[in-house]
C-alpha cells in the first residue's frame, strides 16, 4: 500500500496546528493516525449542545469538516498546496446527550485537484451518531 499520509506528521503537531481555532474551541482533539484513517475525539456538553441538550448536528459537521480537512493537508506537500473544503454533507442518526463522541476518516478518492473523505462519528457506546462526506479542493499556493 503506498504511504497515505506523509512521513513524520504526529498526533501532537495536528492538535498544535488547531489551536485558536473552531476546533480548540469545541474541545476538538485528534488522537489517533493510522494507515489510511485519522481520529479525533469532541466532547458533548455546553459548547456542543443546542437548546435540547442534545449533540448539535453543526458540531457533529464541525468535527466532520476538521478530520476530512486534517486528512487531506496530511497528504499533500504544504509548502506547495493547501486543501480547502468543497462540499460537506451529513446524515445524522443517533443523538447523543454527554460524554465524547469519536470521528474517523478514511478516504474514498484522493486525486491531484480533489479528494473525497467519508467520516463516521460514534458515541461511546460505538454507535453511529452521524455519517459524512467532505469533498476537498487541492490549490496550489501563489
Amino acid at each position: 500500500m503506498k504511504r497515505l499520509f506523509n512521513p513524520g506528521i504526529t498526533v501532537e503537531q495536528l492538535n498544535a496546528f488547531s489551536r485558536n481555532t473552531l476546533a480548540e474551541n469545541l474541545g476538538i482533539e485528534i488522537t489517533a493516525i493510522g494507515e489510511d484513517f485519522i481520529e479525533a475525539k469532541m466532547p458533548v456538553d455546553h459548547r456542543t449542545h443546542q437548546p435540547y441538550g442534545l449533540l448539535h448536528g453543526g458540531a457533529s459537521v464541525a468535527l466532520a469538516e476538521t478530520l476530512g480537512s486534517v486528512a487531506a493537508h496530511c497528504t499533500v506537500d504544504d509548502k506547495t498546496k493547501y486543501c480547502v473544503g468543497l462540499e460537506i454533507n451529513a446524515n445524522h442518526i443517533k443523538s447523543a446527550k454527554t460524554g465524547f463522541v469519536t470521528g474517523i476518516t478514511r478516504p474514498i478518492h484522493i486525486g491531484q485537484r480533489t479528494h473525497v473523505w467519508e467520516i463516521k462519528i460514534m458515541n461511546e457506546q460505538k454507535e453511529l451518531v452521524c455519517v459524512s462526506r467532505i469533498t476537498m479542493a487541492v490549490i496550489d499556493k501563489r
